[in-house]
């Protein structure tokens, strides 16, 4: 996966609370299991109506066309745990999302597709989420060495982050990768295993 080390993008204010992997992704859309293409399905329900004709709704604002980072409100990504959900927001081009807390399993699920989920307390949020009400002047950097976020007017934010997974999002290593950065003691193992146990 691509490696995520400092991001500077627009952000997209999204205002809601609880909105679930169902909202993010609806049901008819995972019949794939391809994570490109996922994004014409991506809050399909918030930007339609009953007729599939569009709805006004923040990511198709020319201002926020080009978004990557979204800021939303608490418990995002609640319900079943569908890995679709991650893929449709990448798939959009979102690197960053920022919101009081996440569901445990999407939030798990963001950092094995190269997505930065940041939780921050309610107040910080509120700042970030009026920041990203500029429009395209809701330019916000993520820092994830520095573990810091800085607003369009220069303002910072510290984020907290598991060091293991700002490692592996920092050299772009998802589940696969680490196993491949084991490749050597791996092939070590499989020729010890073969003197030791030919008939295996």
């Amino acid at each position: 996966m691509d490696k995520f080390d400092k991001l500077t993008a627009t952000a997209a204010p999204l205002p809601l609370v609880n909105i679930d992997t169902d909202m993010i992704i609806p049901k008819q859309f995972l019949k794939t299991i391809k994570r490109t293409g996922l994004s014409e399905g991506l809050f399909y329900e918030l930007r339609t109506d009953e007729d599939g004709n569009a709805k006004d709704f923040v990511l198709d604002e020319p201002a926020y066309k080009d978004a990557q980072i979204l800021v939303t409100g608490d418990n995002f990504g609640c319900g079943s745990s569908r890995e679709h959900a991650p893929w449709a927001l990448l798939d959009a081009g979102i690197r960053c999302i920022i919101a009081p807390s996440f569901a445990d399993i999407f939030y798990n699920n963001c950092f094995k597709n190269g997505i930065l989920p940041i939780a921050l307390p309610q107040e910080q949020v509120d700042l970030l989420m009026d920041d990203a009400g500029r429009g395209s002047n809701a330019v916000i950097t993520v820092d994830l060495e520095k573990q810091e976020i800085t607003g369009p007017d220069g303002g910072t934010i510290s984020f907290e982050i598991d060091a293991f997974r700002k490692h592996c999002l920092m050299n772009g290593l998802d589940d696969i990768g680490l196993t491949m950065a084991k490749g050597e003691k791996i092939d070590s193992f499989e020729e010890r295993r073969k003197l030791s146990q030919p008939w295996a």
